[in-house]
């Protein structure tokens, strides 16, 4: 008899977003075109946070790695999702499809905490703005990094190792168009309580940390810019922080909308539109909500379109 954690599964089929072949083409030219956006805008923010010196704070070196990560995580996801949607066979080689989950984990769980970090970030600038260059100097920006890095790396190598310790056996056909944890449980032969239990504690911690360390930062921001009297100097407190909120807002807000579904109308169709927004959109959107709103960076490329 074969050992339980034997799997016969050598490949798996993607779905993709729609099992339509008449919205195959027309998918990939939209994927195609949000893909090439996200590229373009956070590599520019990756170049202008790099070469400007005026663009060298640590608000900024934040953002060039918010930058590195959406661009990451982005092309984790949509290489492969454009090449599926031109070919008649979706399929992912087994170590593929596991590489591709460590990869998107490392990514997500990155942006999750780089998200809190840049939240305690803008809290410091504006309730301590004497202590800001102290309190968050190179070294400190350096060890955040590294430690949300490094944390998302430990995250993906511990939750895909339990993913992939189940037994796939006959059923190979993935509800979405990547591999994510949640449609390969379902397609386990085997029981799937220990890695389902250690998806949900891992997802739950990293939530809650990351979202109460930036609801405890904006409520002591709010609290400091209501105790500016200027409406001069509310305003341009409020601006340092505008565009950090409105992301917040957009990623939190679709994770928790994943999340905090009722179990009754939850379904994996509904996952697949919501990751579509948080793996590809969201990186979409993100250099142009700190770029269009952000005087310094309009500025700076400015600068750098005139000197090259």
């Amino acid at each position: 008899m074969a050992s339980r954690n034997i799997t016969h599964v050598t490949e798996f089929i993607l779905v993709g977003v729609s099992d339509s072949l008449e919205l195959q083409v027309p998918l990939f030219f939209v994927f195609l075109v949000i893909y090439m956006l996200t590229a373009a805008g956070n590599l520019g923010i990756i170049t202008l946070t790099t070469v400007d010196s005026r663009l060298q704070t640590p608000m900024y070196f934040f953002l060039r790695h918010l930058a590195v990560i959406n661009f990451g995580n982005s092309t984790v996801i949509a290489p492969k999702m454009l090449v599926n949607f031109l070919v008649s066979k979706k399929t992912t080689f087994y170590y593929e499809c596991a590489t591709q989950l460590g990869g998107f984990l490392v990514f997500i769980v990155a942006e999750i905490f780089m998200l809190a970090v840049m939240a305690y970030d803008r809290y410091v600038a504006i309730c301590n703005p004497l202590l800001y260059m102290v309190v968050v100097s190179r070294q400190v920006c350096l060890l955040l990094v590294s430690l949300t890095y490094f944390y998302g790396f430990c995250t993906a190598v511990v939750v895909s190792s339990c993913v992939f310790s189940v037994s796939y056996c006959s059923s190979n056909k993935i509800n979405h168009f990547y591999c994510d944890n949640v449609p390969l449980l379902a397609l386990s032969c085997s029981d799937t309580y220990l890695p389902e239990t250690v998806v949900f504690i891992s997802a739950a911690t990293n939530l809650f940390f990351s979202m109460s360390i930036v609801l405890v930062s904006y409520f002591n921001i709010v609290l400091s810019i209501l105790r500016i009297r200027s409406s001069e100097g509310r305003k341009k407190a409020f601006s340092t922080c505008a565009s950090h909120m409105m992301a917040v807002t957009v990623f939190y807000g679709t994770l928790l909308f994943m999340y905090l579904q009722p179990q009754t109308n939850h379904s994996l169709d509904t996952d697949k539109m919501a990751s579509v927004f948080y793996t590809l959109v969201i990186p979409m959107l993100n250099p142009m909500i700190y770029s269009l709103r952000n005087k310094d960076v309009k500025a700076a490329l400015k600068r750098f379109v005139a000197t090259s």
